[in-house]
């Protein structure tokens, strides 16, 4: 086994703005920027890099569609809540985003909002979200939360995603119209930008041309993008929402007229 040792190393990224690299004994890496929270790279031992971030690191989007805690600089958690489910991972690292006096004129309520990236023993890239509502008026918020992941394929059209068949879904393209997915396997011909609903805990994402698959995992999420979206989430004064997913890529022998997605889906 390598000699490699597992750190956290803390340097510049674009712009000069702060940002963590976790590494893993077996050389995979993932990238986090102190602003807006964002992982921006996840590689595999090969050095492959598994996202795709666009160029412009800043959030383009509407407040609606992105939320403002992807404009800020979040601090990073010397004293985070215990994760027994991330105990054995050194490759972490815990961010937090509490509100300001900026963020009240958007949004009045006070809130801490924590994330923990971890990477896995075999580079697997854990998100785990914490938010708390501390409002000492006595209101209640409501949110709603997507973790929008992006992934890098060399070709959309070799690419398919299992897991979501029969599901409904709310299509972008069409004002957010409800629809009800009939395709067996999810093809990608021209653009398109869906969430689907109360969909499983793991789902698998097919790259036919890189001979890879993405398998996500989530809890706590019941929409895909691993997110809350058609039903908001509430929280009272103390109380705490959590959310959790997990990817890992995974060699894949996937060809057209042999794929088994059940033994994809129900793999562990």
């Amino acid at each position: 086994m390598s000699s490699e040792k597992v750190h956290v190393e803390h340097s510049k990224g674009v712009n000069g703005l702060d940002k963590v690299i976790l590494r893993e004994i077996r050389r995979c890496s993932a990238e986090v920027y102190l602003y807006g929270g964002q992982v921006t790279s996840w590689k595999n031992a090969h050095g492959e890099e598994l996202l795709f971030v666009s160029s412009k690191l800043k959030s383009t989007g509407s407040l609606e569609q992105y939320g403002f805690a992807r404009n800020r600089i979040w601090s990073i958690d010397l004293d985070p809540p215990p994760s027994p489910s991330d105990i054995s991972h050194k490759a972490f690292v815990d961010l937090i985003l509490t509100h300001s006096e900026e963020d009240m004129k958007i949004w009045p309520h006070r809130y801490d909002c924590r994330l923990r990236v971890a990477l896995g023993p075999t580079g697997d890239l854990m998100l785990t979200s914490r938010i708390r509502n501390t409002n000492t008026d006595g209101k209640s918020f409501t949110f709603r939360f997507a973790y929008q992941t992006y992934f890098f394929v060399t070709d959309i059209s070799e690419v398919r995603v299992e897991g979501l068949e029969t599901l409904d879904y709310l299509d972008n393209l069409k004002n957010g119209e409800r629809f009800t997915e009939q395709e067996d396997a999810i093809t990608f011909e021209s653009e398109v930008d869906k969430v689907y609903l109360s969909t499983p805990t793991k789902i698998a994402i097919l790259d036919h041309e890189r001979k890879r698959t993405f398998e996500l995992r989530k809890d706590g999420l019941p929409d895909a993008e691993a997110a809350c979206v058609e039903e908001p989430i509430t929280l009272k004064p103390g109380e705490e929402w959590k959310g959790r997913q997990e990817i890992s890529a995974v060699p894949s022998s996937y060809c057209s007229e042999q794929l088994d997605p059940l033994r994809l889906l129900l793999r562990g």
